[in-house]
């Protein structure tokens, strides 16, 4: 027993150390320093999708980094030494100047030009998928890691954490959906006459697009676009609705 004893008291005094070691201490803030000036960063650029475009990375990357989500091996992600050379470079920053503490911008309405006036509130991250992983997301959302997906957005309206967001394919909801526009999806909103929803057929493995009509017991799905062939369809059992659009926005 005391054996045992003194062997787990090594053990916790060895964890102690390893967590207090200076080099780790050093590694720590080094990184807590990155990231900050990652922020400042994103405030001088305007978005961090304008950050990503001036330094040829991807927003989802970035995102992923600023809110700390883990890589495979279970470690925060950080901002490593090709990605800090290219943020330097792209915002004109001298080399080694995302290792240096820089004073953060506590006013926001600082660096906002006076013509411009806030954007909305953002509600999280959601995951850009196929057409074929929404017919199945009510399967597979509690399960599904956020690095799998095409790229992560921000909804600027109330929406659940399960919404996902779907590109529009085709020309089957013009004129008000064109193919290309993106649209956020939420499971838990409720599918009511009238709704754009994400429907998926027993018949098939991929989700499709349509509005839902309810006329008494009977629910149809209907395409906007006049000239579409089929244009209105009648469902009951065989669909599943895997969502309500909340929210569309464009690409330009």
């Amino acid at each position: 027993m005391l054996m045992l004893l003194q062997r787990a008291f090594s053990t916790f005094i060895f964890i102690i150390v390893l967590n207090t070691n200076p080099a780790n201490v050093m590694k720590r803030r080094h990184e807590q320093v990155r990231l900050s000036n990652l922020e400042l960063l994103v405030t001088e650029a305007g978005s961090a999708a304008a950050l990503a475009r001036l330094a040829n990375t991807s927003e989802s990357y970035l995102s992923q980094i600023r809110n700390q989500l883990t890589t495979p091996k279970g470690t925060p992600r950080g901002v490593g030494d090709d990605l800090a050379a290219k943020l330097e470079q792209a915002m004109g920053k001298p080399n080694g100047w995302m290792d240096e503490a820089h004073r953060q911008i506590n006013q926001v309405t600082e660096a906002r030009p006076y013509n411009a006036e806030p954007g909305p509130e953002l509600r999280g991250l959601h995951p850009l998928i196929s057409w074929v992983q929404a017919g199945g997301w009510a399967e597979t959302a509690s399960n599904f890691e956020l690095g799998d997906a095409e790229d992560l957005l921000p909804c600027p309206v109330r929406c659940s954490k399960d919404t996902f967001v779907l590109r529009v394919r085709g020309e089957s909801m013009e004129p008000k959906f064109h193919d290309g526009d993106l649209i956020f999806v939420d499971p838990q909103a409720e599918p009511g006459s009238g709704k754009y929803v994400v429907v998926r057929l027993e018949d098939g493995d991929e989700a499709t697009f349509k509005q839902l009509i309810v006329e008494g017991e009977r629910q149809y799905l209907k395409a906007l676009n006049p000239d579409w062939p089929h244009r209105i369809i009648e469902v009951n059992t065989n669909a599943t609705i895997c969502g309500v659009v909340v929210f569309k926005g464009e690409v330009v």
